[in-house]
């Protein structure tokens, strides 16, 4: 039989204040348990009783989560600064004498590497509610134009025109462009792996076609791009032996085309994919495959190969040439003209190439014993510079800053950098996402009496059981 909820004094602390606001507006809802209510916050059902108790001090970003849920128009958010606000801001400016930036935890070397100084704050983010929106209204829009009835019938696979058009090499274009968005924007788990699939099977039939000479070139490149995007997100949900037929596939199509930048970008997912699966010797051949002709290539292109040799090198922990590597890639990137680039290549950014340099840094730092300034440094700009459409990239950018920060400087630096992450990647369907939140997990258990260091490890299981 149920426990009675115990009864509330509001006048007894600020904590069992906001703790009787808590309960009134979870009230509101029929039928919300508290045990309901903290896996859709992310945080375990016990925090959220202990809030309604006034035995657990709320933070800020978990009010924001509730209004958000609870629909409140904002009200405990308003109420967390009434009550925590003050001590919270007296306790940040007593803190702020030993402790303000990450660079001011983690000592950065300044030299060639490291180019101009950056010390962008780590962005806000939307309430969960309104990025899941925003998200969803993104996809369909990324995907109205197509004939999804067609594409993805269950009962048979799509029909074959008699002859290639443009018609198809434009579909092929939306569909390629559409998981781009997705997989970027939300992670290649969930429906998105059997969109994809689907759609490279109908690609694939489609090169048996009669087509004419003059569009032969590029069907073949339209089948690569999607190939790419498709191999692309069944390495983000893990599904690597259908990401490598897709990739082999790209590849092959690339070739035939004489296609070398797509050439290019396929061998730089077969080396990023076979360094993430503890390879880095396949992952860095597959790379110096990629900079073949390097001379073909723009120099966005080469600095994306060149960052996927140093991610290689950063797993062998080998620090000269992950540094070599980093350097060529910093160098190409300095003369990157988009103008100059194939449309697909926009997502290769300034936040893009900080976030793959970082990640090679990344591993020098944790297992060689080098500079954790340089890659700390690289993942603050990268998060700064990704957009919503790129939360993925912006999420996992943050939970390796975070994991960083925890392991080399200060954790209640790192607790913050965290919970901002996982704004994000409470959002996403991606596996290697949710990989890094429980390295993250596991390095915030080595500070066990950070009381904020195990509110951190609570959200992170709540967000992984959700």
């Amino acid at each position: 039989m149920p426990q009675p909820e115990k009864v509330l004094n509001p006048d007894g602390s600020p904590e069992e204040w906001f703790g009787a606001e808590l309960r009134y507006w979870r009230k509101r809802r029929p039928g919300l348990r508290a045990a309901q209510l903290g896996p859709m916050v992310q945080v375990s059902p016990d925090v959220i009783s202990k809030i309604e108790k006034g035995q657990y001090k709320c933070q800020r970003d978990l009010a924001e989560r509730l209004d958000a849920v609870l629909e409140t128009g904002g009200v405990l958010t308003r109420a967390w600064g009434m009550v925590f606000g003050d001590a919270d801001k007296n306790r940040r400016e007593a803190d702020r004498a030993r402790r303000s930036t990450v660079e001011g935890t983690i000592q950065v070397h300044q030299g060639r590497m490291l180019g101009t100084e950056t010390s962008a704050p780590l962005p806000g983010s939307l309430p969960p509610v309104d990025r899941r929106a925003f998200l969803a209204a993104t996809s369909l829009a990324a995907f109205a134009p197509i004939d999804l009835a067609r594409l993805v019938a269950p009962t048979a696979p799509p029909e074959l025109p008699k002859r290639i058009r443009p018609k198809e090499l434009q579909e092929l274009r939306l569909i390629a462009d559409g998981i781009h968005r997705w997989d970027n924007a939300q992670g290649g788990g969930g429906m998105l792996g059997d969109f994809a699939s689907r759609s490279m099977e109908w690609a694939v039939r489609l090169l048996s076609v009669d087509c004419p000479a003059t569009l032969r070139s590029e069907l073949l490149g339209g089948v690569a791009r999607l190939g790419i995007v498709v191999g692309a997100t069944h390495f983000d949900a893990y599904a690597h032996d259908d990401a490598r037929v897709a990739f082999k596939v790209a590849s092959e199509c690339a070739e035939e085309a004489g296609d070398w930048w797509l050439r290019a970008k396929t061998f730089s997912f077969l080396s990023r994919q076979a360094t993430w699966l503890g390879d880095p010797d396949e992952g860095l051949t597959y790379a110096e495959k990629g900079l073949v002709r390097s001379d073909r290539l723009t120099p966005t292109i080469q600095a994306m190969l060149h960052s996927a040799r140093a991610r290689a090198f950063g797993k062998m922990h080998d620090v000269q040439g992950t540094l070599a590597a980093v350097g060529a890639a910093d160098d190409a990137f300095a003369h990157s003209n988009p103008a100059e680039d194939p449309p697909w290549m926009g997502y290769y950014d300034e936040a893009q190439h900080h976030g793959d340099t970082a990640h090679a840094l990344w591993d020098l730092a944790m297992h060689a014993d080098q500079d954790p300034g340089r890659a700390a440094q690289r993942f603050t700009t990268a998060v700064a510079g990704h957009s919503d459409d790129y939360a993925r990239s912006r999420a996992i950018s943050a939970t390796k800053l975070a994991s960083l920060v925890m392991a080399k400087g200060d954790p209640m630096q790192a607790i913050h950098i965290g919970h901002q992450a996982l704004n994000d990647v409470g959002q996403l369907t991606s596996r290697r996402a949710a990989d890094d939140l429980k390295e993250l997990r596991r390095l915030a258990g080595q500070h066990r009496t950070l009381e904020e260091a195990a509110h951190l490890r609570q959200r992170i299981t709540a967000t992984l059981q959700a």
